[in-house]
């Protein structure tokens, strides 16, 4: 038996729904413990794509418990469509549940995260639009709306009457925008109500109760480390904690279950949004690594920013989250490059910089330290071992395990679940390094 954690060990869009996809193999239970539909986990199974944005990727396992949990924001509209989806590709959802004290995302919310952004001009953060922020506000402000209030509808009339007449005041008088009509509102979400009902249960008990039997939990993290709100590049962060710690709060368990932690990491980096980015590409290497990746975004299509591998947020991953394995993904799409470059350091106001500033203005004047290497240039999308792994690109992979003192423990080569080297289960393999002394590949295990 293990409870692994699986985070974003950089910005985001890291590929951690793969890499949750793969381990739900082995998972009797999968947990979404916080973000909302900001969040987006795209997955390929024979040739067939998945884009999931609240439920967890354990739902494509029929045998897989799914629970979305008390730290994540539920807007009902887009859980159920995608709910249908997934229906219309006769994948079942009976084992999906979702928790009672999780908040729920309301047509003013978006309208105000929309309007809030816009009102920033130049100042932006670059959120998704999507009511995330505005959520998380009222949760923290005690004014929110829990799935348990819509499954009383008289609870959830007193509430939103009070509720949607004072955020038309902030919609009116702020942003001169139209008022919503409450009785339309709370019609339409009773509606969502009934729909999402047979799927409504205790989180935190129903978690406890796979502890107590000794099963699998997966605990599958949104967003990325330096996304959290908390330990983030704030203000440029999301509103919640993608962290490993943020795990056990939104799902409702103790730190003392957890038995590891796996980080997933692009072999470079992205960024979706705004905000600083020491390694970012703007040329004919930065659109290579866009084009090659397919770097748009799951939930908004935008185009991510692109840039070299930053060691030094690498270490600030392990050191937050506790990582003691992690998971190299897209490691093909460097294939064709004649020169590969690390981040190893920062240089700030002329003087080195080996670790993560917290001060905002400080990150955004760090220059990259590089340490190069040449490129291997050949596909590697076929590699099923370690073994079949081009020289340099084991060289590539063991300075990355080196610089972040952490073994990596899978390699992704591709979007679909075939094109991976697992070096260990994360749930069920023992704990061992990527490489041997000597930089020569440790037996592996093909996916």
């Amino acid at each position: 038996m293990a409870n692994v954690i699986v985070i974003g060990a950089q910005w985001g869009d890291e590929g951690k729904g793969k890499i949750t996809d793969l381990l739900s193999r082995s998972a009797d239970v999968v947990v979404r413990s916080q973000g909302g539909v900001n969040a987006g986990h795209t997955i390929v199974v024979q040739g067939q794509t998945f884009k999931l944005h609240l439920i967890p990727s354990g739902i494509l396992y029929p045998d897989t418990e799914c629970i979305i949990g008390s730290g994540t924001v539920i807007d009902p509209k887009v859980l159920l469509e995608e709910l249908a989806q997934l229906h219309r590709l006769e994948v079942s959802t009976d084992k999906l549940f979702i928790s009672q004290t999780a908040h729920v995302t309301m047509p003013y919310h978006r309208l105000l995260d929309k309007a809030s952004e816009e009102k920033r001009g130049k100042y932006k953060l670059g959120t998704t639009g999507r009511g995330i922020g505005p959520t998380y506000a009222d949760k923290s402000e005690r004014t929110g709306i829990r799935v348990l209030d819509l499954m009383n509808r008289d609870h959830l009339h007193e509430k939103l009457e009070w509720t949607i007449n004072y955020k038309n005041g902030i919609l009116e008088k702020l942003y001169n925008l139209e008022p919503l009509d409450p009785q339309a509102v709370i019609k339409e979400y009773l509606d969502y109500a009934e729909q999402l009902r047979p799927h409504v249960v205790d989180s935190s008990l129903k978690i406890y109760e796979s502890i107590k039997k000794r099963k699998n939990i997966l605990f599958e993290g949104a967003q990325g480390t330096l996304l959290d709100l908390d330990h983030g590049t704030y203000p440029y962060v999301t509103s919640s904690n993608p962290i490993a710690g943020g795990a056990c709060v939104g799902s409702g368990v103790g730190p003392t279950v957890i038995d590891r932690v796996i980080g997933v990491a692009k072999a470079y980096t992205t960024r979706v949004g705004e905000g600083p980015f020491p390694t970012e590409l703007k040329g004919e290497v930065g659109q290579l690594l866009g084009d090659r990746g397919a770097e748009f975004g799951t939930t908004t299509g935008r185009a991510r920013r692109c840039g070299w591998f930053d060691a030094v947020i690498g270490r600030y991953a392990v050191r937050i989250n506790g990582l003691d394995c992690l998971a190299i993904t897209k490691l093909d799409v460097l294939d064709e490059l004649k020169e590969i470059k690390v981040c190893v350091a920062y240089e700030l106001d002329g003087q080195p910089c080996h670790h993560f500033p917290s001060n905002a203005s400080e990150f955004a004047r760090c220059r990259p330290i590089y340490e190069a290497f040449p490129g291997w240039q050949t596909s590697t999308s076929h590699c099923r071992t370690l073994e079949d792994l081009p020289k340099r690109a084991l060289n590539y992979l063991k300075f990355l395990a080196e610089l972040m003192d952490t073994p990596i423990a899978i390699v992704s080569l591709g979007a679909s679940r075939d094109q991976t080297i697992i070096v260990e289960d994360p749930i069920h393999g023992p704990k061992r390094a990527l490489l041997d002394a000597n930089g020569e590949p440790v037996s592996s295990t093909n996916n």
